[in-house]
């Protein structure tokens, strides 16, 4: 099991919260998505280390930015 944590710019709100969870738990080998709106703090739990770039483009689906 990994768990990474990424920060997530843009979201305010639940709605926010939902879409990004939404999206990142598309990726193959993710098993939970956990996010505190309030920090940006986006947590990943997964099966196997995940490619940063598939993330971030995950978090652009939902409309919203990685800050790296």
């Amino acid at each position: 099991m990994t768990t990474t944590t990424y920060t997530v710019k843009g979201m305010t709100c639940g709605h926010c919260a939902s879409a990004v969870e939404t999206e990142i738990g598309k990726i193959d080998s993710v098993t939970g998505v956990a996010v505190d709106v309030a920090s940006g703090a986006v947590r990943v739990e997964s099966t196997a280390p995940l490619a940063d770039a598939d993330v971030v483009a995950a978090v652009d689906e939902a409309g919203y930015e990685v800050a790296l």
